[in-house]
Parts: C-alpha cells; sequence; structure tokens
C-alpha cells in the first residue's frame, strides 16, 4: 500500500590534493598528515548542507515544479520538522520563502550519502516518487558540488588578492618615503655606499629586522581578526564555530527549544516545567554568549600579546641601533634608512610575488572534485520491498505475538485449574463448577438437569458429603476471597442440590450487607435474620417456605448499620444450635472475606467453611490472604470450590468437561448388535 519510491545514483571522486598546474603555491593551508577523516567527513557535511540543497532547488526549479510537490509525500519525521520551523518562523515572512525553506528540507531529506570504502568514491542517491525527478536531482546535487567546490576556491583567492592589494598599497608608498628620506640624506652627508664587511652586530641587526617583520605580520594578521570579531556578533567566527562546548550548547540548545515548543501545546508558559525549560534555554544562551566572549578574549590577547611582542622587537631592533652608532658614526642613520629601505622593498616584492602567484592559481588551478557517475532513470522502485516487508511483518508478528502471550501469562496470578489451588494454598478442591454454555444464563443452566453445570452442583454436593470424617456438616458456611466470584449462586444450588434428594434444608442468607437470595427464591425480605439476631422476632417466625418442600429459607431481613455487631453475638449460635435439631444441614451465604469481618465471625460459628473461587478472575495474592484471614478465626475449612471454569480453554490440557458421559448423552448410545 505504500507509495512506490524510485531511487537514482550518482558517484564522485573528490580527491585531498588539488593538480598543481603551474607550480606554484595556492592560498590553502597544506594538510597535515592523518587528517584524511577530517577532510573527506568535511566533504560529506558540505554535501548534507542546507546551503548546497538550497543551491540545487534554485538551480533545478523545484519550488515551482508541480512533480516535485506533488508527488513528494511528507513523513513523520517531516511533518515535525516542518510543524517546529512553522512554529519558531515568523508568521510574517513571505509564502514564497516558506515554500522553498519547505523545498529545501524534502530535498535534503531525499538524499542518502555512502562513501565507498578504500576509496575516494562518494555514492549520492536521491529518492522519489517520480523516477525523471530523483534522476533529476541527483545529477542537480552532483553539479551544484562541484561548481560550489570551484567557487569556494575562487572566494577565497578573490578574498586573498583583494587583501594583498590593499597592503601592497601601503608599502608601496612606504617603500617610496623611505627611498626619497636615504637619498636625501645621503646628500646631505655626503655619503658614499661602498663595499664593506659584515660584523657580528650587522648580523645581529639583520635577524632582529627579519623577526620584526614577521612579528609585524603576525601582529596584522592578528589585528585583522580582531577587528571581524569586534564587528560580528560572534557565532560567524570560525573559531566560535569549532568550539565543541558552542556545538554542544547549540545542539542542546535546539533540543529544549523544540520540547518547550512541543509541551507548549500541552501547558501553559506559566506551567513550572515549561519555566523550568524556559530557565534552561536562557542558562544556554547566557553559556553560549560567556564562550563567545572567552573566544574574542583569546583573540583580543593574541593580538596584544603580538602587538606587545612587536614593541619589545622594536625595542631590541632601536638597542641594536645604538650599538651600531659606536661603530658606524656618521653613518648610522644612513644605514638606518637604508634598511627600511630593503625592508619596505622586501616586503613589497614579497607581496607583490604573492599576488601575481594567487592570480594566476586562483584561474587555472584544476578542481578537486569530479564526477565518476552521473545517475541514470531508475527502472523499477527501490521501495517498498513487499516480500520483505511481509516476511518481517510476519516475523516480528509472530515474536510480539510469543511474547505477549508469555507476557500475558506471567502477569496473570489468577487461578485457573484445580491443581494451581491444591499447589498454592494446600486446600482440598472439592469441586469444579463450568460456565454455562455460550447464551445461556445460569439459572437456565441449573435447572437442566442434563447440564453439566447440574451435575457439577450434584458432584459438589457428593464431595461435600465425604469431605470429612464426620460426614455431612450440620452447618456449611459458604463465602468467597471478593464479590462477584459466585457464592449466592452456589450456596442457593448446594441448598437445593440437598433438599432434592430428601434432606431437610434450611438457607441461611446472612449477607447483611447485599442480599440477594430472596430475589433468586421470590421471598418476603421484609423480616429475616436481622429481625431474629436483634431479639425483635423468634426463629420459626422468620422461617420462609419455598418452591420445595425439604428447602426452608431465613432472608437477611432488614439490613442494620451494624451487621458485624450483630453476628459477633451470641444469638446467631444459638440460632445454629436450634436449626441444627430441626434440619438436617443449614447452608449459610456469608460476605466476601476482604475487607469485612462478618465472614470470620460467621465462620467461627459454622461447622464448616467452604471458599469459592472464580476461575481466571481471584487473584492468588488475594486468595491467601482470605485463608490467613479464616485460620486467625479457627474456622473449620473444608476446601475449595472451583467456579466459573472454562473447560474448552486451550493451553492447559485438562477436560473437566464431562465429555461422552454427560447427563446429554448418557443412555442414549445404542449397544453394539450381538454376533449371530
Amino acid at each position: 500500500m505504500m507509495t512506490p519510491i524510485y531511487t537514482a545514483a550518482a558517484s564522485l571522486q573528490i580527491d585531498r590534493e588539488v593538480m598543481n598546474v603551474v607550480g606554484v603555491g595556492t592560498i590553502q593551508m597544506p594538510e597535515e598528515k592523518g587528517t584524511a577523516l577530517e577532510f573527506y567527513q568535511t566533504q560529506y557535511e558540505l554535501l548534507a548542507s542546507r546551503s548546497l540543497a538550497e543551491r540545487v532547488a534554485t538551480t533545478l526549479g523545484l519550488v515551482d515544479d508541480e512533480r516535485f510537490q506533488k508527488n513528494t509525500r511528507p513523513s513523520l519525521r517531516s511533518f515535525i520538522t516542518n510543524l517546529v520551523q512553522r512554529t519558531q518562523s515568523d508568521e510574517t515572512k513571505p509564502a514564497l520563502e516558506n515554500r522553498l525553506r519547505q523545498t529545501v528540507s524534502r530535498v535534503r531529506g531525499s538524499l542518502t550519502i555512502i562513501p565507498v570504502r578504500a576509496s575516494r568514491i562518494v555514492r549520492l542517491t536521491v529518492s522519489h516518487p517520480n523516477r525523471e525527478m530523483a534522476q533529476k536531482i541527483a545529477n542537480g546535487y552532483i553539479d551544484s558540488f562541484v561548481a560550489a567546490s570551484l567557487d569556494r576556491r575562487y572566494e577565497a583567492s578573490a578574498y586573498a588578492r583583494k587583501f594583498l592589494e590593499e597592503r601592497l598599497q601601503q608599502l608601496k608608498v612606504r617603500l617610496e618615503e623611505s627611498e626619497k628620506q636615504l637619498v636625501k640624506y645621503a646628500e646631505e652627508k655626503g655619503i658614499i655606499t661602498l663595499a664593506e664587511n659584515r660584523s657580528l652586530v650587522d648580523a645581529d641587526l639583520e635577524a632582529i629586522n627579519a623577526k620584526l617583520t614577521e612579528l609585524r605580520n603576525e601582529r596584522i594578521k592578528q589585528e585583522l581578526l580582531w577587528k571581524q570579531a569586534q564587528i560580528t556578533d560572534g557565532l560567524s567566527l570560525k573559531e566560535v564555530r569549532d568550539s565543541a562546548t558552542v556545538q554542544e550548547n547549540r545542539k542542546l540548545h535546539t533540543q529544549l527549544v523544540a520540547e518547550y515548543q512541543q509541551k507548549l501545546a500541552l501547558y501553559r508558559p506559566a506551567y513550572p516545567a515549561m519555566i523550568q525549560l524556559r530557565k534552561q534555554i536562557e542558562e544556554l544562551d547566557h553559556q553560549l554568549e560567556l564562550e563567545i566572549k572567552a573566544v574574542k578574549i583569546v583573540m583580543k590577547t593574541a593580538y596584544e600579546g603580538a602587538q606587545k611582542a612587536e614593541e619589545l622587537l622594536t625595542q631590541q631592533l632601536e638597542a641594536a641601533k645604538a650599538i651600531m652608532v659606536e661603530q658606524r658614526n656618521r653613518s648610522i642613520q644612513y644605514n638606518i634608512l637604508q634598511r627600511e629601505v630593503d625592508t619596505n622593498r622586501t616586503l613589497y616584492d614579497g607581496l607583490l610575488q604573492r599576488y601575481k602567484e594567487i592570480g594566476i592559481a586562483g584561474n587555472v588551478g584544476a578542481n578537486n572534485v569530479s564526477v565518476v557517475d552521473r545517475a541514470s532513470l531508475p527502472v523499477r522502485p527501490s521501495s517498498p520491498r513487499l516480500t520483505f516487508n511481509i516476511a518481517l511483518a510476519l516475523l516480528l508478528g509472530l515474536g510480539s505475538g510469543i511474547l505477549a502471550a508469555f507476557g500475558l501469562d506471567y502477569l496473570d496470578d489468577s487461578f485457573k485449574v484445580p491443581e494451581d489451588i491444591e499447589r498454592e494454598t494446600g486446600l482440598s478442591v472439592i469441586g469444579v463448577v463450568p460456565l454455562p454454555k455460550l447464551g445461556r444464563l445460569v439459572e437456565e443452566e441449573v435447572a437442566d438437569p442434563h447440564s453439566g453445570m447440574a451435575e457439577a452442583y450434584r458432584s459438589l454436593r457428593t464431595g461435600l458429603q465425604f469431605a470429612s470424617s464426620e460426614g455431612l456438616p450440620k452447618s456449611l458456611l459458604v463465602t468467597s476471597s471478593r464479590p462477584s466470584e459466585g457464592k449466592s449462586t452456589t450456596t442457593l444450588c448446594l441448598a437445593r442440590s440437598f433438599a432434592s434428594i430428601g434432606l431437610n434444608v434450611l438457607l441461611v442468607d446472612a449477607d447483611l450487607r447485599n442480599a440477594k437470595l430472596h430475589k433468586q427464591l421470590h421471598c418476603n425480605n421484609q423480616f429475616g435474620l436481622s429481625n431474629y439476631l436483634t431479639g425483635a422476632m423468634l426463629a420459626e417466625q422468620v422461617v420462609q417456605e419455598t418452591d420445595q418442600d425439604t428447602l426452608a429459607f431465613m432472608a437477611s431481613g432488614p439490613l442494620p448499620p451494624n451487621p458485624a455487631e450483630l453476628l459477633s453475638g451470641s444469638r446467631f449460635m444459638s440460632l445454629l444450635t436450634l436449626a441444627g435439631q430441626a434440619f438436617d444441614i443449614v447452608i449459610i451465604d456469608a460476605p466476601p472475606v476482604m475487607g469485612l469481618a462478618d465472614a470470620p465471625l460467621l465462620s467461627t460459628a459454622a461447622q464448616a467453611t467452604l471458599l469459592v473461587v472464580a476461575a481466571n478472575e481471584t487473584r492468588r495474592s488475594t486468595f491467601k490472604v482470605a485463608i490467613k484471614r479464616l485460620q486467625l478465626a479457627r474456622a473449620n475449612l473444608l476446601g475449595a470450590m472451583l467456579n466459573k471454569f472454562n473447560s474448552r480453554q486451550p493451553g492447559y490440557g485438562y477436560g473437566y468437561g464431562y465429555g461422552e458421559y454427560d447427563y446429554h448423552t448418557y443412555g442414549t448410545k445404542q449397544l453394539p448388535a450381538a454376533e449371530g
């Protein structure tokens, strides 16, 4: 479903050395050994620069090219970049400038630079939905880079020539003036220049003069740099741009500004996090100013140092001249003028020669960048790679699914099978009740004697009859660790099951906080257990008949404000004693154990307690805490019942369904015909 992308490739050869046609020097600094990595990295950065992309976009006319604009689909990265740039840009900028900026950003995003290892070849690839446009941009890049390399050399030569012209004019005036003074002094003193032997003082004076020339040039250079630093904001200085601290500062500043603009859509500027971001940005700006000031101080110090060195050397020269006064007497002034003339002539001739060399080298010097292969028209799309994408998607999907399955299984600490309960708590699982069939209610399943759920409750009834050495307990408390685990339904189904085999059963709704059984039995809840516990009514007055002859029901009655205080009295124990004489079994529906004191109080009075556990719902930690609370109340725990069990759930290998022996098939199979 992805848009087909075509990729056009072109190759360049970038040499470190420039072919020297005329045999004269150039204005570039000679490169030292071991700087190849820095040189080529610089060339790669120039290839990926914004200025080169802008030159390509302008030269090829991509701003107004509908093929380029129409077929360029923005990615998430370009969308975020354009959003940040749009937020930071001035709204008053003309639309043409904004279109140019967006075009340059897209052109840079389509370029990929691939250096060929162990060679001077650099491969450029340009990707675009239009194959002609991909070829056009790739060729435009290599042409623009070659032209930009030549332009940089020419600009460097032009700047050097302009500087040398100014210095030559100054030195020419100084040379003419010094020669006039020399001739005039010679005429006045009548000095005739003769060949003479050079002394040690002469050699020293010549050496000092040569050194003074070097320092003067250095002072001029530092002075120019210092003046340039004074008239700029600092960021345009090479020393500032090359500073690692400044680069890191600007990178971090850009990140913080982007983060501030991103959060500005969520928070107000007065939000603490936004204030902190602004302070960080201001601190980075302050540090950048300090770094720029530090660089300027270094430049100023270098200039003042060169000036001071020039002054000191000038003083040494004057001292040497004083020594020569004693040796040359009347010729001293002449020699001074002669040396000044020679110095000015040397400087003038040297700069003039350098000026001529730069002019020649700047015009005929060969470029170090050459085109190896121009981009050809792509035949087929480079992306999407359908087979690879499908294989990768399948592999990642399979791996993610496996990891998700194992992760969910590891994080799920609920009980899933009876063995989990027995292994984690040591309690016996007396019965397992499955979920109702799809589309059927619990009441419908229980009412059907042939259903698996009805058979499960009959199996639970049998398990309770053999759960202890005394047989069926006289009073059975049914509770759970938390709500909605099916304890009320279990209590009602057990009561009906025991009543169906002829036992006299008393069902007591002891949940004085959330009574439910009277609704399921369609009985009156205006009187019940709470009336008996408060002494307002006798036990026989609160017992109600049900639709089963051997099943009696005691509702919860009006819900009291203090259930725990009523249940902690002796009347509930008396109720169980009286009921034990009149009924074969008393089944009590109790509230959940966690968070309430009712269940532990009721379990103390009841002869036995059954815990209901909801499969895939009850957490193991919660269930263990409930058991601990009941054990602290000295409850007689018969075991647990696993409710809501999904017998068809894959992954466990258990078969808790009744299979071919359930009530759906039992007795319906035909016996095989007798032989003969």
